[in-house]
């Protein structure tokens, strides 16, 4: 039997546990923070409200997970952002759906606003709240949205670099993804 022969193949099981890699950024402007008024599914039981969020999805196959974060804020918000530096790394199944995800928070600069981009399917509107107001809310998207600012008021910042993201096609050393953020950022 040969090591290429398809009985030395790992098979991948499809009902294998995988959760989902998402992307959330926390925008800071003039002593306030942008978040995202959306309609979501709210519990098991398939109901619908509004909730809010930082600016947030999943990272999409090939992307990097830097390039997500800025992508997900621009379409959920119409800013165009800078990252400054990585807030944390936070795990959370969601009740509503058994889903696990692994987000990676960023801190971001808003460069400018593209008010003629459309706004994501399910996102009614992008508002500034003050830290206060958002500590006063009582539908936010999940516990890990109140976590992530805490985290960033109270200082919690690891720098971009930390990420390494290996990649076949071309290299992906700090500096290159700091240029690639750069010429998205210009």
């Amino acid at each position: 039997m040969s090591a290429s022969s398809p009985e030395n193949t790992p098979s991948i099981d499809p009902a294998r546990w995988t959760p989902h890699a998402t992307v959330a950024t926390i925008v800071e402007k003039d002593g306030k923070f942008l978040l995202v008024e959306e309609r979501r599914l709210i519990n098991s039981q398939g109901d619908f409200g509004i909730v809010y969020n930082q600016p947030a999805g999943h990272v999409d196959e090939g992307e990097s997970i830097l390039a997500a974060a800025m992508r997900e804020t621009l379409e959920e918000t119409r800013w165009q952002v800078k990252l400054k530096h990585l807030i944390g790394i936070y795990i959370f199944t969601a009740p509503a759906n058994g889903i696990t995800y692994h987000r990676y928070c960023f801190a971001a600069e808003a460069l400018s606003h593209q008010a003629e981009n459309e706004l994501d399917d399910g996102i009614l509107d992008a508002k500034w709240f003050t830290w206060g107001e958002i500590q006063a809310l009582d539908n936010l998207r999940s516990p890990l949205v109140k976590r992530c600012f805490k985290d960033h008021i109270d200082g919690r910042q690891y720098p971009l670099d930390l990420i390494y993201e290996h990649s076949e096609d071309k290299d992906t050393t700090y500096d290159n993804s700091a240029k690639e953020l750069e010429d998205n950022n210009d």
